[in-house]
């Protein structure tokens, strides 16, 4: 069993269809849960009660448990230190690259600096939900490492699809992670920080995502 913890329902939308590709059949080997808060603050003001429950059952249940949370302003290794000194003081084990991944083990990983950065990190997917899209937008300065753009992500992503004639009256996030999450390459995407979101689901269930 894997409960993942979000921060916003657009990235619970994406994840229902990306998770469950990183960990194929899966109904066969891992039940997911997500668990979306109302922002960040909210998620991070109540992880320490909540993982302080999961420490009371989860290693008994087989249940690991992933935080995914927007890095925004914040510095990324402080605050994925934060989360996992968190989960330690709540008796949890926090799970280690090359470890055993056993009931009880956690793992914290950032989007940098917004999900967003993830669909604009595969511009084919992009493209093919949305023909008008420039051609090569991800050669542009700016856009060469969707991990390090300033000044709001999703407001970037945004431009590029009105641009080309899409969202005329606003990014509707739901929506884009719907139609974006199917057509994604989880092997592929030039965000670092996805690669490391979909290490750790595979890292967690090591056995499952040997059969693929």
């Amino acid at each position: 069993m894997l409960e993942v913890l979000l921060e916003e329902p657009s990235a619970e939308n994406a994840l229902r269809i990306l998770v469950p590709r990183l960990v194929p059949h899966a109904e066969e080997h891992v039940n997911f849960e997500m668990r979306v808060f109302r922002g960040k603050d909210d998620l991070l003001r109540k992880l320490p009660d909540r993982l302080r429950g999961y420490a009371s059952w989860a290693r008994h249940a087989d249940v690991r448990i992933l935080t995914l949370v927007d890095r925004d302003d914040d510095d990324c290794v402080a605050l994925k230190n934060k989360m996992d000194s968190l989960a330690t003081e709540a008796g949890l084990a926090v799970h280690k690259n090359g470890s055993n991944s056993v009931g009880g083990s956690f793992k914290a990983r950032i989007a940098c600096e917004e999900i967003e950065a993830w669909f604009l990190g595969d511009p084919n997917a992009l493209r093919k939900a949305y023909p008008r899209v420039a051609k090569n937008f991800e050669h542009r300065a700016g856009f060469r490492d969707v991990d390090t753009i300033h000044g709001g992500t999703w407001e970037k992503l945004q431009k590029i699809l009105q641009d080309a004639g899409y969202f005329s009256n606003g990014l509707r996030k739901i929506e884009l992670a719907r139609t974006l999450a199917p057509l994604m390459d989880t092997e592929s995407n030039r965000s670092t920080s996805f690669g490391y979101f979909c290490q750790a689901v595979r890292d967690l269930f090591p056995s499952a995502a040997a059969s693929r």
